[in-house]
């Protein structure tokens, strides 16, 4: 029985919790953590859990025995938090994002191989049938070489989203919706097509006064193949559209789930391909389903990584991959300069004290709140992302 506990009693530690308690016969919840015990309490009694609250990590560590300890703080005290964790020998799952710049991960990525423990950033994404469907066609190349792939994190967060009081700033957040929001498409995007050797942005606040970060960048991607990407990040869109395409020499494929196929007529205009579509589609309904998606699924893994059965599929190499994008679309936004990748410990992003030092603030937050009195929050909003 693998015993886990939880650091961050706040909403997404809900939705760990939602995936942990389907896997009772494998694992056990022993600990929750936060600076408000209270609301640990009350998660501890919701879930009926032989559980013990407390107000730090480091309480826990004087105190329990457990073997893994999912990370769902702010994003300031990733970290640190995991640091500390690893290097008492447990392993460590952690929200997105792995970390607020690259010399934290770098950190992190240290630790956990002195001390033999595993790494995993929650990227929930990859664990849905069709993005896994989708990776394995493309690998399979049906599509033909990918020519220009295109993600879209498009959300919608009003002005009050960012009144509370580690929200909004780039000492507690890290970064806006490029590094909070998108981070999981980011991590589709290099997962499926690999690293870029350079990329272009525009960042920009449009539509948040409390607010020091961005609420919308757009990138272009640059691959060695020649392969072009885009990355569009957004706290603007109503309904929430979301997408991760690709753009074959010989079909679309896209997530949610579409294909469609083209050749050229004569003349070079567009003639539709029912053929080539229906191949594929016969390879995608032939490929299997995941036993368990989103969280579950990760954790699942994760479950099976920590006994042995199964390799860890996002360990804190793929985490730091798409923090460096995360950093390099800052690096161009903020410089208006094309970046090449990869970035050296010398870029001045590559620190949390680099960023603080270097980043601009759009606003000045004039509000913050302790909490909300509804605290609740929307994984995967989108009925596009459901498909």
């Amino acid at each position: 029985m693998i015993r886990v506990a939880i650091v961050g009693a706040g909403a997404i530690a809900e939705t760990h919790l939602d995936a942990l308690v389907k896997f009772r016969e494998r694992c056990e919840v022993v600990g929750l953590v936060d600076v408000f015990p209270a609301k640990a309490e009350e998660k501890i009694t919701r879930y009926n859990l032989r559980a013990k609250a407390y107000r730090d990590h480091l309480e826990l560590l004087n105190d329990a025995h457990f073997d893994l300890a999912v990370i769902c703080a702010p994003p300031f005290a990733h970290a640190p938090t995991a640091l500390d964790l690893l290097n008492a020998g447990k392993h460590v799952l952690v929200e997105k994002p792995m970390a607020t710049c690259l010399a934290e991960c770098d950190h992190m990525i240290a630790a956990a191989t002195t001390n033999r423990r595993l790494l995993s950033i929650v990227a929930q994404n990859r664990f849905r049938t069709p993005t896994m469907k989708l990776k394995q066609l493309i690998a399979s190349g049906i599509a033909g070489k990918i020519v220009h792939v295109q993600v879209d994190s498009f959300w919608w967060r009003g002005e009050n989203y960012y009144d509370l009081w580690w929200r909004g700033t780039w000492e507690k957040e890290g970064g806006g919706c490029t590094l909070n929001h998108a981070v999981h498409q980011i991590d589709l995007c290099h997962w499926i097509a690999g690293m870029p050797q350079a990329l272009q942005a525009i960042v920009a606040n449009v539509a948040h006064a409390n607010s020091q970060v961005e609420d919308f960048s757009t990138t272009v991607l640059f691959f060695e193949n020649g392969t072009l990407g885009q990355v569009n990040a957004s706290l603007l869109h109503h309904g929430e559209p979301q997408q991760f395409v690709a753009q074959g020499e010989r079909a679309m494929l896209r997530v949610p789930w579409q294909v469609k196929a083209t050749t050229q007529k004569e003349n070079g205009f567009p003639e539709d391909n029912p053929a080539l579509e229906k191949e594929i589609q016969a390879r995608y309904d032939q490929l299997p389903a995941l036993a368990h998606e989103l969280h579950a699924g990760q954790i699942a893994n994760v479950l099976g990584a920590i006994a042995g059965t199964e390799p860890l599929l996002v360990d804190g190499v793929a985490g730091r991959n798409t923090i460096e994008l995360v950093t390099a679309i800052y690096a161009s936004g903020f410089s208006g300069q094309r970046i090449a990748l990869p970035l050296s410990p010398a870029n001045p992003f590559y620190t949390r004290e680099g960023i603080l030092q270097n980043a601009p603030h759009f606003h000045e937050k004039t509000k913050s709140v302790e909490n909300f009195a509804d605290n609740a929050i929307i994984v995967g909003a989108s009925s596009e992302q459901k498909k």
